[in-house]
């Protein structure tokens, strides 16, 4: 017996056995066999079940054997002899087959466990990934295994995102806790970050939170967080807007862009996506098929007063997205002598539940008249299932709700679209699951390789995220622990022996590598790889002991696998810094820090004028300002023991899309907020610059764009009228200060030993200007002494503190001592610097400039090397 959870997987069962047939015949000698889908009107069936002389095969939905009283499998029947039919499956003590346990079974006591107990099996077989009540492991293939061995299609995700669309106020309600009696919620919302930008992030928020505090928007205003109901997928989230209260379900939003643009934007995409593989692999026999999940029947179909189907939003969008993409001349090959008009109809198709009177519906299987309808879906989907692999078959893209929750999939989808939420109704692992299949040819064979076998998730969660909580879901489902060592991690490693042969490590000699990884600290004593194992794989210093030295390379590998690709810093390679005293107190260095130890202030003639023209001619000629866009990221995703990662691999140019009804903001007070200018430069510098149109547009980017040019100019501004002074000479950085300051940093950015520096080591960037210019210091004889100066060492700015990078002292000609202080930066020209680097830059040329009251100052110089410095020589 074989016993199911679904109609859907019970049809895919008897499709399978359907298919194996001949292999099983020609495996087993020609051995007789029947199989059948038990029905509890065809109970004759059963009777030749417990009495035929060769082996049967019953197929059976939980559904149909758990519920005593309604169940003729229970009663006595005429068709069964007058026996009770339960009481032939005991007498045969049946080998029962179990998909999906942990749905069958209904819990640890669940009355599909009792049932399943009641036929009096010999022994019954559960496979599962996802195991409630784990007897004995037989076998273990979870879906780290199948992906690494390659055994199901490789993912990539193509990401939605939406830039620029921060016009309304927002909110997605992502789900509801109750934390020590604290009713909390995790909300998607734009929020105004310190550089002014606004970013869309999740927050927690509890009920009465006023929306406009937490974002620092007033788009927000009055906007504010009303009852929150915790119950799983199910809670509900209140918004208290002025004159409306709005409740969310998990996943809905509002004060999001247009959702029929979106929808539009991902269809064609996973068009597009779909017919670039399809010129790639029809060729090879391989046809294509892309899957949609949608959030309602009746945005694909419906039927007026009369019974008639009608096309709903989203049929309607797809065809004119596939015809649109047939004319693009890169798929000319693909639609020669093809009718467009009818094509476009032909290629897709929903597969819902179907009701008595053949319309299409939403239904769950928790009664009869729901099992019925998915019973006439699932007999067309899964019995037709190789005309879909077939090029005969027009039928190409897939648009289904629930009827494909589990059960059905098919080998060559290669596209699978969310047009509804991820991660709420449905889990990625579910909805990915539907294309995992390795795919096959028209003749039926399986092609393996992952550059034919790439499954692409068309998706509006950006793919760090889509990684991120695909890995949580596959920990918290399969149990699977990344980062962990298992002590049968090794066991499985391939030993040559003498005579040509290869053996397995073995179980006894894993578990002792294993206890050598925890005594050496490489793991912890739950197996979790530590920092240290990460290190020494990076640098190559991990060893094992003597006995098992003979397989580091295999144990490595595995080991990398596990401990992911993280870069971390080593806490045990931080060491201090000390002071090289006799550099510290030299004549040379005394003279040098005179130089430069005292302390200025300043003063700016703003020219205001000056800055509304600037301003004006900035604006103006800023790059034109679109609507809010939407750009796909696709991103590779790979899962592997370390866990689940994402690369990108490519980003599409962008389309614009609907952000509905916007409510224009107060434009002066934002940009005053932002930018501290009086409302009358303001009106001058948007009356002058032209632009106001692109406001209407796209306000909020708008806002940015002008705060951005406005601040850059205002920086500038008071760099060119910035004059600075010496405030006396009881006013300086004292010299005793290197010897009280405690310095710390890292060996992988640290010069040790240094000879001619003021500290023993010097620490640098990790850009490699530093690191180079250090070692020229070090190597050039010029250079008497040095210093590295310290974070206290500050030339005040408008924009800011500043810190030098070096402060030098060169010997010119054997006898004349010349003063320096260095900014060593990647280009000399200011063009190439950031405006506020650029500026800081300015306003230390002129602090030190304001220092120089002897007839030997110290110059100011920039530098990308120490050549450049001696050019001023």
């Amino acid at each position: 017996m074989i016993v199911v959870p679904s109609i859907a997987i019970k049809e895919g069962v008897y499709k399978t056995l359907q298919i194996t047939e001949e292999h099983f015949k020609g495996l087993y000698s020609g051995q007789s066999f029947d199989y059948f889908l038990y029905d509890s009107s065809r109970l004759g069936q059963v009777s030749t079940f417990a009495n035929s002389p060769t082996i049967q095969i019953m197929v059976v939905t939980v559904g149909a054997i758990n519920k005593k009283d309604v169940n003729n499998l229970y009663k006595d029947s005429e068709k069964t002899g007058g026996e009770t039919p339960i009481d032939l499956i005991r007498a045969t003590r049946p080998v029962i087959i179990v998909d999906e346990p942990q749905t069958v079974d209904g819990g640890l006591k669940g009355q599909g466990k009792q049932a399943l107990e009641a036929m009096n099996p010999l022994c019954t077989l559960r496979y599962s990934a996802t195991h409630v009540d784990k007897h004995h492991m037989v076998y273990r293939l979870d879906a780290v295994d199948a992906y690494e061995r390659k055994l199901v299609k490789q993912i990539e995700v193509a990401s939605l995102e939406v830039e620029g669309g921060h016009n309304k106020a927002y909110l997605r309600f992502l789900s509801a806790s109750t934390v020590r009696g604290a009713v909390t919620t995790r909300v998607e919302i734009d929020v105004k970050q310190k550089n002014g930008k606004v970013r869309r992030q999740q927050v927690t928020i509890q009920d009465g939170d006023d929306l406009e505090d937490k974002t620092g928007r007033a788009i927000y205003k009055d906007c504010r967080i009303g009852e929150i109901r915790v119950a799983g997928g199910d809670s509900l989230l209140e918004v208290k807007t002025p004159g409306f209260q709005t409740v969310l379900s998990v996943g809905q939003a509002i004060g999001d862009v247009d959702a029929d643009d979106i929808s539009r934007l991902m269809i064609r995409r996973t068009i597009i996506e779909h017919l670039e593989k399809e010129r790639r692999l029809a060729p090879l026999g391989i046809k294509v098929l892309s899957l949609f999940f949608i959030d309602a029947v009746e945005y694909y179909r419906f039927y007026d007063e009369n019974g008639n189907a009608v096309k709903g939003k989203y049929a309607t969008i797809f065809e004119d997205e596939y015809r649109r993409a047939a004319r693009r001349p890169e798929f000319a090959s693909l639609f020669r002598e093809v009718d467009l008009s009818t094509d476009a109809e032909d290629v897709h198709d929903g597969y819902f539940s179907i009701d008595k009177n053949r319309r299409w519906t939403d239904t769950a299987e928790n009664n009869q008249a729901n099992r019925d309808s998915a019973e006439r879906a699932y007999s067309l989907i899964m019995k037709d299932k190789e005309k879909l692999l077939s090029f005969d078959t027009n039928l190409k893209f897939i648009f289904s709700h629930s009827a494909l929750k589990e059960g059905w999939d098919n080998p060559n989808v290669f596209q699978i679209c969310a047009l509804r939420e991820i991660g709420t109704e449905r889990e990625r692992r579910q909805t990915i699951g539907r294309g995992l299949r390795l795919c096959v040819n028209q003749q039926g064979e399986r092609l393996r390789g992952s550059e034919v076998n790439i499954l692409t998730v068309i998706a509006t969660e950006n793919y760090e995220a889509f990684a991120e909580n695909l890995q949580k879901e596959i920990e918290a489902e399969t149990g699977i622990r990344f980062g962990i060592v298992e002590k049968h991690q090794f066991a499985a490693i391939p030993i040559r022996q003498e005579d040509g042969s290869l053996v397995r490590l073995g179980f006894e000699e894993s578990a002792a590598i294993y206890a050598y990884l925890k005594n050496a600290g490489f793991i912890d004593s739950r197996g979790k790889v530590q920092d240290k194992l990460r290190n020494a794989l990076k640098d190559g210093t991990l060893t094992l002991p003597d006995t098992h030295a003979a397989y580091l390379d295999q144990v490595r590998e595995v080991l990398r696998k596990i401990a992911g690709r993280l870069d971390i810093r080593n806490a045990g390679d931080r060491s201090p810094v000390t002071v090289r005293k006799r550099i510290l107190h030299s004549a040379e260095f005394q003279a040098l820090w005179d130089r430069i130890k005292y302390r200025t202030t300043y003063r700016v003639h703003f020219d205001n004028a000056k800055l509304i023209e600037d301003c004006i001619r900035a604006i103006a000629s800023a790059p034109p300002l679109i609507k809010a866009k939407a750009v796909v990221r696709k991103a590779d995703i790979a899962i592997g023991q370390g866990g689940v990662t994402a690369t990108e691999t490519s980003i599409s140019g962008p389309s614009a899309i609907e952000e509905g009804d916007i409510v224009l903001p107060d434009l002066l007070t934002d940009l005053q907020d932002r930018t501290q200018l009086t409302r009358r430069s303001l009106v001058s510098i948007l009356t002058g610059c032209g632009r106001l149109g692109d406001f209407r547009r796209n306000p909020q980017t708008f806002i940015e764009m002008v705060a951005e040019i406005i601040n850059r100019n205002k920086r500038l501004t008071l760099v060119d009228g910035i004059r600075y002074q010496r405030i006396g000479d009881d006013y300086f950085y004292a010299q005793e200060l290197f010897e009280t300051e405690t310095l710390t940093g890292y060996l992988k950015n640290m010069l040790r030993d240094a000879q001619k520096s003021v500290f023993e080591h010097v620490i640098y960037d990790s850009s490699g200007i530093e690191r180079s210019f250090v070692e020229q210091l070090e190597k050039n004889e010029a250079v008497k002494v040095y210093a590295k100066l310290p974070g206290w060492f500050k030339v005040p700015t408008p924009l800011g503190p500043y810190t030098p990078d070096w402060a030098v002292l060169v010997q010119s000609d054997g006898a004349e001592h010349l003063y320096f202080v260095v900014e060593t930066k990647g280009s000399l020209f200011a063009d190439d610097l950031r405006d506020k680097e650029a500026a800081k830059i300015t306003c230390g040329a002129a602090h030190f400039k304001a220092l120089a009251t002897d007839t030997n100052p110290a110059r100011y110089v920039q530098a990308t090397e120490f050549d450049d410095v001696l050019k001023h020589v």
